[in-house]
């Protein structure tokens, strides 16, 4: 429990695409910063599918570029196709993800598709990526559990997620989309995810929804799984699962990790001020915990 741990930071992307307030794109780029010098140096900081599906996502080529120039910092883009990759390369991505579901009934709500039909949208994306030397990371959706189809098998996980791997992903995350995994559930299916692929190469994207991100984690890493996606704030959610909170929060992770002697790397002070600031943008709260905690403990403070 004690090696490192490697913190893939959503918020920018997963997180923003599903908030309902719009974020302007210097607000986005400054968010981008701020996380990396909180020490987040993993950052999906866009996506570049079609504006009127996701219109919070629009000018992510321009978010890319204004990150730019940031130093010793890996910057993410999320494509669903050919089009989408070459929109991303132009704007000079480095690394790319491609997305299906674990769930038939999820793929044909969310893109409009069967999963097959999705892995054939993104197949010549790995295909050209491998020529341009770009990395490609594999997310799988509702591998805990689906609002259309309930209860998913950890088998059709493993599939898919070899599926990824074989056509060329360097890692799989594997992301309980509307957040209703418990410990024992996201044990098995790791377990049944990690018989056929490198632990290693494996990445945990939970949703907090029911309140159970955290154990699940805890659950994962005893499987040896060390690579977590989480958003500054708990930012995001899902369109098709009502209730459906956003990733785990970051500060949320970096508490627990930094409790259990995980060195994270990453200054809790600094995060807490993006998150801060980010929910400000948005006209709320940070739903973070840890976040929360820390802003009544500090006005308590001032006030003496």
């Amino acid at each position: 429990m004690s090696s490192q741990v490697h913190i893939v930071e959503m918020g920018p992307r997963d997180g923003l695409q599903n908030e309902k307030t719009p974020v302007s794109i210097a607000a986005r780029i400054a968010f981008v910063e701020a996380l990396v010098a909180a020490g987040l140096n993993t950052v999906e900081v866009g996506a570049f599918v079609s504006p009127k599906a996701i219109p919070q996502m629009a000018s992510s080529d321009e978010v890319l570029r204004g990150v730019s120039q940031v130093k010793d910092a890996e910057f993410h883009v999320l494509v669903p196709n050919e089009k989408g990759y070459d929109a991303a390369r132009a704007a000079g991505a480095q690394v790319v993800s491609v997305f299906a579901a674990a769930s038939e009934g999820f793929s044909r709500a969310n893109i409009n598709c069967s999963i097959a039909e999705s892995i054939e949208r993104f197949r010549p994306v790995l295909a050209r990526a491998k020529v341009d030397g770009v990395k490609v990371r594999g997310y799988v959706s509702c591998v805990l559990g689906c609002p259309f189809d309930g209860e998913i098998k950890p088998k059709a996980v493993a599939d898919l997620a070899v599926t990824l791997w074989d056509l060329g992903c360097y890692e799989i995350s594997l992301g309980d989309t509307i957040g209703v995994g418990t410990p024992l559930k996201a044990r098995e299916m790791l377990r049944a995810v990690g018989a056929e692929l490198p632990v290693a190469n494996l990445a945990m994207h939970f949703h907090d929804t029911y309140g159970q991100a955290l154990a699940n984690l805890y659950a994962g890493m005893e499987e040896g799984v060390r690579v977590i996606d989480a958003a500054a704030g708990g930012l995001g959610g899902c369109p098709y699962a009502p209730g459906a909170t956003g990733n785990v929060a970051t500060e949320d992770v970096v508490y627990m990790l930094e409790g259990m002697g995980v060195k994270t790397g990453i200054d809790m002070d600094k995060l807490l001020a993006t998150t801060n600031e980010v929910a400000g943008l948005l006209g709320r709260p940070p739903v973070s915990r840890v976040a929360s905690a820390l802003n009544a403990k500090r006005k308590r403070l001032s006030a003496l």
